[in-house]
């Protein structure tokens, strides 16, 4: 018998001649225009960018249907008024023009969130300061593998409201969630997984607590029969295990759990009342790193209900990586091998790709400032840096910590500056010798020279692609 999701049915019916708000043009809101056509709302789409930023073709098509649009710096000052708004991951929920709508009535969501909300089926959400993207995509991997239908989307991937009615209770769904999305979301998905939880964001994050309270939201509205998996190794995922009122499983690099999954002496393991059942080995595994290993144990708890061991391990052992993640690049003719880290956007990822390494690197750091403390990536950088290239507008943060460290270890570091992330390149040329490993991996967003971090690691490629014989 065809399955017929009553609940979105109910939700499409609601739309019609409802007045809805789209604020933001970004790639998780734009296939709602075309969608809340459909169903006859009345919209008015909002963006603090000018006309002539914002796609022409998505603008044409507003004009096309005949939706009213408020533009520019002051654009919400226009929000009045509706019965649904969507605000953009990027657009903070308590915004004064937002707060003043949900007081008035409005229902104020994400896309994202309208999307958990209607989706008939299983849900497995993944948040955390690293590793998520690789997390996500290992745990879709394993779910593929073994015939499921699946869905992958949130922060990667392609948006899925839209896919919506596409979807049965036997699917499964696979999101990435980040603080942005998460932050007031009053659901949770049924399997919830955070990596880890260290400074990030604080451009945009009132401070510290509330990028936490954020994450958090992933499991704020799970119930008994839920599951949460956390890292125990990380002081406030460890934390937040007391809080969740569904079923807690840990995983762990550091300590020998007695329930849950480690990584012990080259192999990662499932333990249940201190008895250990070897999986797998690490050295088997093509992903680079010991924060990856730690991915990998995450994975398998996420899958554990769904999926036969053997079927996750082959998943696993086949798994290459994510590109922009320790994505190798190139070997030259010199045996110099170049990586592209480029999704390192914090201290703390970047730490992890230079401990990946047998040797020491050198490093290409430096971006946009997010106003993180740099000074915990200044020991590692000390103990597993050849040479340092920085860049970028926390470059001087990164030197600063850095040579305070040298200072205060009686140590030399050769450290470099560069203009451009192409000069970089060609420091890093002239100063490799024979069998080097130069690691781009910048511990700070891009958005001071380029549109995302998959933009500048597209760029490191092509530029290392083209100079480097």
């Amino acid at each position: 018998m065809e399955y017929i999701n009553q609940k979105l049915n109910e939700f499409n019916e609601y739309l019609r001649n409802r007045k809805v708000a789209i604020i933001g043009l970004g790639v998780s809101n734009v296939p709602l225009i075309d969608y809340m056509r459909k169903y006859k709302a009345n919209v008015t789409v909002f963006d603090n960018r000018n006309i002539d930023d914002i796609d022409k073709s998505v603008m044409d098509k507003i004009v096309e249907y005949s939706m009213e649009f408020s533009l520019g710096r002051d654009c919400l000052s226009k929000l009045k008024g509706f019965d649904l708004i969507f605000r953009s991951p990027s657009c903070l929920p308590n915004t004064k023009e937002l707060e003043e709508e949900a007081n008035r009535g409005a229902l104020v969501t994400t896309e994202i969130e309208m999307f958990m909300e209607l989706c008939p089926g299983k849900i497995i959400g993944v948040t955390g300061s690293d590793g998520k993207t690789t997390t996500t995509s290992l745990i879709y991997e394993i779910i593929k593998e073994k015939g499921y239908n699946c869905y992958l989307g949130g922060n990667i991937g392609i948006p899925l409201f839209t896919k919506v009615s596409e979807m049965t209770p036997n699917d499964i769904i696979v999101l990435e969630l980040s603080s942005f999305q998460l932050m007031n979301m009053a659901i949770s998905p049924s399997i919830a997984v955070i990596t880890n939880i260290t400074p990030n964001h604080l451009d945009y994050h009132t401070d510290l607590e509330e990028y936490i309270e954020a994450k958090k939201c992933i499991f704020k509205s799970q119930n008994k029969d839920d599951v949460l998996i956390l890292n125990f190794d990380n002081p406030i995922t460890r934390e937040c295990g007391k809080e969740a009122k569904s079923n807690v499983i840990y995983f762990s690099d550091q300590v020998k759990l007695e329930n849950g999954y480690i990584v012990d002496d080259g192999t990662i393991k499932f333990c249940e009342n201190n008895l250990r059942k070897h999986i797998l080995y690490t050295r088997d595994v093509l992903l680079l790193g010991k924060h990856n290993y730690q991915n990998i144990c995450a994975a398998l708890a996420a899958t554990k209900s769904l999926v036969d061991e053997e079927t996750a391990k082959k998943a696993i052992l086949n798994f290459k990586g994510v590109e922009h993640r320790l994505e190798f690049v190139k070997e030259d003719s010199n045996n110099v091998r170049w990586y592209n880290d480029s999704a390192s956007s914090s201290p703390t990822r970047t730490i992890s790709g230079i401990k990946s390494f047998y040797k020491k690197v050198i490093l290409i750091a430096g971006g946009y400032d997010k106003n993180l403390d740099y000074t915990p990536i200044a020991k590692p950088i000390v103990e597993g840096v050849k040479t340092l290239i920085l860049m970028g507008s926390t470059k001087t943060k990164i030197y600063n910590a850095v040579k305070n460290e040298l200072d205060n270890q009686n140590k030399k570091l050769d450290i470099y500056e560069a203009f451009s992330l192409e000069e970089a390149v060609d420091i890093a040329k002239e100063i490799s010798t024979q069998g080097d490993i130069v690691l781009f991996s910048p511990a700070s967003a891009s958005f001071d020279m380029f549109k995302n971090a998959y933009d500048r690691g597209n760029k490191f490629k092509a530029i290392v692609e083209r100079k480097i014989n």
